[in-house]
């Protein structure tokens, strides 16, 4: 089984949201939405050349993977814009269902993340912009940041 297939195996276990995988080195995720991806990149974690399994990845996520180096993505749903995204920086990709866009939680609108990177195409500015927008939402919802 190669790096992507382990991490799509893995993804498909109880609550795994996202799995990076590279040889014997594996990181597992039950956060939702970009978290897991935001907290590697924050950590300072080395995922270059890893493969990855999602279970949605929107502009949003795949900027935040290509800015973190993975080679090779899977998702559960994909969004059209993900897929140029990938196409552009030269990321292999595979999804089991494709959608135009990527949805609130609440299913009323459009992601935030998602509208936080909709006019960005820097990865490095796009991480920026989601940070930033994280801790307004937390900010907002009155939750302590960690």
């Amino acid at each position: 089984m190669n790096n992507l297939q382990t991490a799509k195996s893995i993804l498909n276990k109880e609550g795994n949201t996202c799995v990076l995988c590279k040889g014997d080195i594996i990181y597992i995720s039950k956060d939702k939405g970009i978290a897991p991806m935001v907290n590697f990149i924050s950590k300072g974690v080395d995922l270059h050349e890893f493969s990855a399994a999602d279970i949605i990845i929107g502009k949003a996520a795949a900027m935040l993977f290509i800015l973190a180096g993975v080679k090779e993505v899977y998702a559960k749903v994909m969004s059209r814009k993900a897929i140029e995204i990938f196409s552009q920086y030269g990321i292999g990709y595979t999804y089991d269902t494709l959608t135009e866009k990527i949805i609130n939680r609440k299913g009323t609108d459009i992601c935030p993340m998602e509208k936080t990177v909709k006019d960005i195409s820097d990865p490095q500015l796009a991480y920026d912009a989601i940070k930033q927008t994280l801790k307004l939402l937390t900010e907002n919802r009155g939750d302590k940041i960690s």
